[in-house]
């Protein structure tokens, strides 16, 4: 699943791109009856509403919440778009797996990929967005100028029995983190990801809390991680995945100065967790 980064890069390509364009008309294949997907496009009905809502409007802003894709339009409507598993947005391209098109004025277009069909494209109000179902549980983000170490600290304290990994991965305590950069920040400070939150020292909070902040950053620099099968708005992948010290090398050596331990990987609390059988206490 497209964690921050990925998601951030996504949204800054949607800003050089779509902004200022009008949407002409809207195509999608989905077709579902399951009432999990009532408020979703692919909902029969409720495309009806969305389509209604969104045609001849234009394009005002695109931002990003934890894991969501913010687009908002004139008329105070807000399209949210989760990619999910394996969505993403491609701007004037298109693959093999698109089920919904935004025809674009200028003769532009915005497709939305999603191999598995899980994804998320919903309207809201934009002056109510943030106390809606789809963000109100949402934790803060890691990565705004006033998020701080003090708040960081906090957060994780909310759940004080917890494992750290599962802990970094609660969209309700920190948004937008996930496998691959939980296990690389843990990796990074030297931290079991089972250590409970309650034997964290004050100073192991401080080094895993400037670690979170530079790998996030980097994950956005490097244009997102497409280990598996995430590609940005211009169909390009990202290179974060280069530069894994932990997630998804099993088996192999630790990639820590003078460590002698090898990548394990272990099921915790239902998701996947990399990490050295040596360095990581």
């Amino acid at each position: 699943m497209p964690e921050l980064p990925e998601v951030e890069t996504t949204v800054r390509g949607l800003q050089k791109t779509i902004l200022g364009l009008t949407i002409k008309e809207i195509w999608t294949d989905l077709n579902t009856k399951d009432k999990r997907q009532i408020g979703n496009i692919a909902n029969p009905r409720f495309f009806l509403y969305f389509k209604k809502e969104v045609l001849n409007k234009k394009i005002l802003s695109v931002e990003r919440r934890a894991k969501n894709i913010l687009i908002n339009l004139n008329n105070n409507k807000t399209i949210l778009v989760h990619m999910k598993m394996t969505g993403h947005l491609l701007f004037n391209n298109k693959d093999k797996f698109v089920h919904v098109l935004f025809y674009l004025s200028k003769n532009n277009f915005l497709a939305f990929s999603d191999a598995r069909k899980f994804g998320k494209i919903t309207l809201i109000n934009t002056n109510t967005i943030h106390d809606s179902t789809h963000l109100k549980h949402l934790g803060p983000e890691p990565l705004d100028k006033n998020f701080n170490e003090d708040k960081f600290k906090k957060a994780l304290e909310k759940k004080p029995k917890g494992k750290i990994k599962t802990v970094l991965m609660d969209q309700s305590i920190i948004a937008g983190i996930g496998n691959i950069y939980s296990d690389e920040i843990l990796w990074r400070i030297g931290m079991h990801p089972e250590r409970k939150i309650s034997k964290i020292k004050p100073s192991e909070f401080k080094t895993m809390f400037k670690a979170l902040r530079e790998i996030l950053s980097k994950g956005i620099d490097f244009g997102g991680d497409s280990m598996s099968d995430y590609i940005n708005v211009f169909g390009e992948k990202g290179e974060f995945q280069l530069h894994h010290k932990a997630y998804r090398r099993t088996g192999e050596k630790c990639k820590k100065k003078n460590c002698k331990g090898i990548i394990l990987r272990k099921i915790i609390n239902g998701r996947s967790a990399h990490f050295c059988n040596i360095h990581q206490k």
